[in-house]
């Protein structure tokens, strides 16, 4: 008698009005009551997570601390200004010019210049590599760094070296020298020498016949490149041929590999 009664219950159309019923509704389990259950001590835990998951792709929530930053490859730093500081009495100033190592050998000859490094400056990744550099993907400049004494060398006679010796006219190219790395630039630290560069480069325009692409703007962040790179030509380069770097030498710079 009990089967069949169970059976029966079992075979039985539900009513319509048990049809009705809201299709969500979960019924209090008695499983959840208990604090001391490990299985209410799971599930109380991934509610309020799942929840905060679809919380946070909608833009709410709080970040994790251990959340990665929006940006891994910031560009504050890079395009930050160059907070190195010269040695006393001594000024900075910057130029891109081409190829650096022949560029630093030019200025490394001006009397009064008192220390030269090659470095990148102007692009967006931190530490950039002259691999990295090269590939153009960092948007850096090779420039050199050039410290002065004021009082032997005025900021517009290094102005007047940086035309004379590379050509203003070409974009992101000297000679055979092809990519933005290369790009003609003048980076000033102060505004008397922004008012310089720009007096410059309009004196300089009234006597060449093509327009002038150089570049004139605030000294960012400079990183000093490998140490290889460092008074190159003068070390003698790959061949070993040393070229002078004594003040005042007119020798022709030859720039090789």
């Amino acid at each position: 008698m009990l089967l069949k009664t169970t059976a029966a219950a079992t075979n039985a159309t539900p009513p319509l009005s048990s049809l009705s019923k809201h299709p969500f509704t979960i019924p209090k389990l008695p499983l959840l009551k208990p604090f001391n259950s490990p299985r209410t001590q799971t599930l109380t835990l991934e509610q309020p997570t799942l929840r905060m998951s679809w919380l946070n792709k909608l833009g709410f929530g709080v970040r994790s601390t251990t959340d990665s930053p929006v940006e891994s490859s910031s560009s504050a730093i890079p395009q930050g200004p160059d907070d190195d500081i010269p040695a006393p009495g001594q000024q900075f100033a910057q130029f891109g010019a081409g190829c650096f190592w022949g560029v630093e050998l030019v200025f490394q000859r001006v009397p009064g210049v008192t220390k030269t490094e090659v470095g990148y400056t102007q692009g967006l990744s931190h530490n950039p590599t002259y691999e990295g550099v090269c590939s153009g993907k960092s948007g850096h400049s090779e420039v050199v760094r050039v410290q002065f004494d004021p009082k032997e060398c005025s900021y517009e006679n290094l102005l007047d070296m940086f035309w004379s010796k590379h050509d203003p006219t070409t974009l992101n190219r000297q000679g055979n020298d092809v990519g933005t790395q290369y790009r003609s630039g003048i980076y000033f630290y102060t505004p008397e020498q922004e008012k310089a560069a720009l007096e410059a480069k309009e004196r300089q325009q009234k006597v060449l016949n093509r327009t002038i692409v150089t570049e004139i703007l605030p000294a960012k962040k400079f990183y000093r490149a490998e140490e290889y790179h460092q008074q190159y030509l003068a070390k003698g380069g790959r061949f070993g041929f040393r070229q002078s770097s004594e003040k005042g030498c007119n020798d022709p710079i030859r720039c090789y590999g």
